[in-house]
């Protein structure tokens, strides 16, 4: 049975909760960020997203970090009465600086992206001395 819940949404009433479905906090992609002395370490949760599905590439001293993820359809073993879990592509960038990017690590382990990117070596900062004519 449908019906406009308490919130005005539309739904079955058997799946109505409080809350509204779409909450635009849950749609980026919550990184950690960690320093040691070698690296930055980025950890970027991606739940059920497959590995094959996830872009990463440095340009112009911003890693950016995109998926995709397919909308699953009905089929022959159900018809989907509700979907709260997000389907289609989103993208975000983090400015690394100017960083070689073989350098960079990256791994994907239980849903979490991790990325290493070493830190930037400090230019050597020289005196020079310069002759008088």
């Amino acid at each position: 049975m449908s019906r406009k819940n308490e919130l005005g949404f539309w739904g079955d009433t058997f799946f109505d909760d409080f809350f509204p479905t779409y909450r635009k906090n849950e749609l980026t992609m919550k990184t950690d960020v960690k320093e040691n002395e070698k690296n930055y370490e980025l950890d970027i949760e991606l739940p059920g997203v497959n590995k094959d599905n996830i872009d990463i590439n440095l340009e112009d001293g911003y890693l950016n970090v995109s998926y995709r993820v397919e909308n699953k359809k009905d089929d022959e073993h159900g018809k989907y009465i509700r979907k709260e879990r997000y389907y289609g592509s989103m993208s975000r960038s983090y400015y690394v600086g100017d960083v070689n990017k073989e350098n960079i690590e990256a791994s994907y382990d239980n849903g979490v992206l991790t990325i290493l990117v070493p830190k930037e070596e400090e230019p050597k900062k020289e005196v020079k001395k310069i002759t008088i004519k």
